[in-house]
């Protein structure tokens, strides 16, 4: 098979472009794509573990514990113990990271529409559908 006929080669290829352009949107926040969907948990769902975070990015506990360091570096982010169960750390907005919201969910969507401006709107539904069928685990 020609390397650029490659399901994964596209795939890759795509995910880079678009995780480079949206950095670069992201980038007057001093937040990066996966950073945001640290944010994006904290400010919309009642996530505050780290392993909570990790599993809903389907990252490595690991990966996470590094990408929430850099966030309490940049201010956007505590770890505190749990109020609710003190064996357990729980991630907690800082005002700062508290004060994005409107800015970055803003910047997102407008990244999202100038991405698909490439596809018709069947297009888009397709690729849409497509995507969430590749990116869910099988039964």
């Amino acid at each position: 098979m020609e390397l650029t006929h490659c399901i994964n080669y596209l795939l890759t290829t795509a995910q880079r472009r678009v995780f480079q352009a949206m950095s670069a949107r992201l980038e007057p926040y001093d937040v990066t794509p996966v950073q945001y969907g640290v944010l994006y948990y904290l400010w919309e769902t009642d996530i505050h573990t780290p392993r909570e975070i990790a599993d809903r990015l389907q990252l490595e506990n690991s990966t996470i514990s590094g990408v929430l360091e850099r966030m309490e570096k940049k201010n956007l982010i505590e770890r505190q113990v749990s109020k609710k169960d003190r064996r357990y750390i729980e991630v907690v907005l800082t005002d700062k990271g508290a004060s994005l919201k409107d800015d970055v969910l803003r910047t997102v969507e407008q990244f999202n529409d100038d991405v698909m401006t490439a596809f018709s709107p069947e297009e888009q539904d397709i690729l849409k559908k497509s995507l969430e069928k590749l990116s869910t685990p099988s039964s």
